[in-house]
């Protein structure tokens, strides 16, 4: 080779490696992330806004959110895709799906990629409540993102309009069961005092029930359930008879999905359900309503529940950083609150409340604040191994004492005999 021409041609494939180079940095990490669309609101257009300022700011990432349906419909999607080689980066699945994720290693713990003391403290800042469906044997699988707890709705100008005081929920479940009588009565039978919705998510109602009374409906190594015990079984005893004795509940099931427009056009005085709801409750009543603790029996209590993030195992070391650099950008507490205020969605952290943003929106709307005080009354929701097979046996036990099909103590007995079936192989050792 001419040695004058030597640095020269040197020189341009010094050139041409750094523009690969320059190119190969500039293409951004993709990651494909499954979410639900399970309750009301326009979330898929909040989620589109938040990715799209995350890949302002991390132009390095590139997020493709897939949505998916509800829960259920989103964890199938994503275990296909893995099936099919094709596996997510990341998802937002139930938090209850942790069991039969890890067992069939879907998923890595976080504790395996924090790197810092700043990525430490980040995995240690989120409520303990909303941790309980997240980790098992010390170790952190998922991140709670769109949580929530069971609150009660009530309809203040239907309470005032029965002679209730508009401004007190019901406090126990005596309260609640005279109170919809009452307000039933006096609508001349035109309007409900309650519904507790019994399709979409029974199980979940119901271990609210459970729970206030003093039940708690299965073990934490997610082995075994208690389900015909004799406080649940009461449990279910005072959610039928809201029906059948106090004539304040509509006989049968009453759907999910509908229930949130059932109180808009105040079909009913109250409702139980998501406080992922809230915010959408406040853009569409035309009457003034309040947010409660639910109410107690022998104790307050409500399940947690909403959707966790999770990283995906059979992903690149580089996909697992840049899907926990989103994570930790979407918790962070100013964008947590941000999501709160949207949503009705809790805030995860307790710094997300002590941002000005969530602060001044708790002040002005107190609402704002119930689920995350019922954090000190919560339980972890209702999560298993075979959790598909144990959820159902509840759902179909609830719905058949709703129905009538059978007695309280029939249905659960029942429910519990093809919970420990599916459960007889995880059982521990006595």
């Amino acid at each position: 080779m001419n040695a004058r021409l030597a640095p020269a041609l040197c020189g341009l494939a010094a050139a041409g490696l750094l523009t690969a180079g320059q190119a190969a940095a500039q293409d951004p990490v993709e990651l494909t992330m499954y979410y639900p669309i399970a309750v009301g609101g326009a979330l898929t257009d909040v989620i589109d806004d938040l990715v799209a300022d995350f890949q302002a700011e991390h132009p390095d990432i590139s997020v493709n959110a897939i949505y998916a349906g509800n829960y259920d419909d989103t964890r199938v999607r994503a275990m296909s895709a893995i099936e099919a080689g094709d596996a997510p980066q990341l998802s937002v699945l139930f938090s209850i799906d942790l069991f039969d994720l890890i067992e069939q290693d879907a998923i890595v713990a976080f504790d395996d990629l924090v790197e810092s003391d700043e990525e430490r403290d980040w995995l240690d800042s989120f409520y303990p409540g909303l941790m309980e469906n997240g980790q098992l044997d010390g170790q952190t699988y998922g991140i709670p993102f769109q949580r929530s707890t069971i609150v009660l709705y009530w309809n203040k100008d239907a309470f005032e309009a029965a002679g209730l005081d508009p401004e007190t929920p019901p406090e126990n479940w005596e309260e609640m069961a005279e109170m919809a009588a009452a307000v039933r009565e006096a609508s001349g039978g035109d309007q409900w005092g309650v519904m507790v919705p019994s399709t979409g998510y029974p199980y979940w109602m119901f271990q609210a029930f459970a729970f206030q009374n003093g039940h708690r409906l299965m073990s934490e190594d997610g082995t075994e359930v208690y389900f015909d015990d004799p406080a649940s079984i009461e449990a279910l005893e005072y959610w039928v008879s809201l029906s059948r004795e106090h004539q304040a509940m509509p006989d049968g099931t009453i759907e999910w999905g509908t229930l949130r427009q059932n109180f808009i056009e105040q079909a009913t005085a109250m409702m139980w359900h998501t406080t992922g709801n809230l915010t959408a409750v406040r853009n569409e009543a035309s009457f003034d309503f309040g947010v409660a603790m639910l109410p107690m029996n022998t104790q307050r209590g409500s399940p947690t529940g909403g959707g966790n993030f999770y990283i995906f195992n059979d992903t690149t070391e580089d996909e697992q950083r840049a899907a926990m650099t989103f994570i930790r950008w979407m918790t962070d507490p100013e964008r947590a609150a941000a999501w709160s205020i949207e949503t009705g969605y809790m805030g995860v952290s307790p710094d997300s409340y002590e941002t000005e943003l969530l602060r001044d929106y708790v002040e002005d709307f107190p609402p704002a604040a119930v689920a995350r005080d019922q954090l000190e009354h919560g339980t972890a929701e209702l999560a298993t191994y075979q959790g598909g097979r144990v959820r159902r046996a509840l759902d179909n036990a609830v719905q058949a004492a709703l129905t009538g099909q059978a007695s309280p103590e029939e249905a659960l007995t029942q429910a519990q005999a093809e919970a420990d079936a599916a459960l007889r192989r995880y059982a521990r050792s006595r």
